[in-house]
């Protein structure tokens, strides 16, 4: 098992609007009860690039909320490795709560991380918010 921590900002936060499902995508008003976004990230640190999300939440972060994502993400790895996998993840977020879960998708990989298989999870600390990988084997 090998640990990587991939630094990220979002760089793309554009709501969607969910048929069939009344609201804005943005989980605040009357009848919202999940918000969608599409969320772009820029990795910078332990694999340098790209990813796009499927974001859904329901709650608010005063009172408390839980998150959904697949996310692909695109880069290269310090080594020299390239390639793209898929991360599905969640949590639910409110203070104190560690049920961030995440894994990546067996079979999504391309090139260089054709294999990659293993958990996922989001930490925040003072220098803001990246990935905690264990890749599988």
């Amino acid at each position: 098992m090998a640990e990587l921590i991939a630094r990220f900002s979002v760089t793309g936060w554009e709501p969607q609007v969910l048929p069939g499902i009344e609201g804005d995508g943005s989980s605040t008003g009357d009848g919202d009860w999940v918000g969608a976004i599409v969320m772009r990230k820029t990795y910078t640190s332990g694999l340098i690039g790209e990813s796009v999300a499927e974001f859904l939440s329901s709650g608010s972060e005063e009172a408390g909320r839980g998150y959904l994502a697949a996310e692909r993400i695109t880069g290269t790895l310090d080594d020299g490795r390239t390639g793209s996998f898929t991360v599905h993840h969640g949590a639910l977020q409110h203070p104190g709560d560690p049920s961030a879960f995440g894994y990546i998708v067996p079979g999504t990989g391309t090139a260089d991380f054709a294999g990659f298989t293993g958990s996922a999870r989001i930490v925040h600390d003072a220098d803001g918010a990246f990935f905690v990988f264990t890749l599988g084997a």
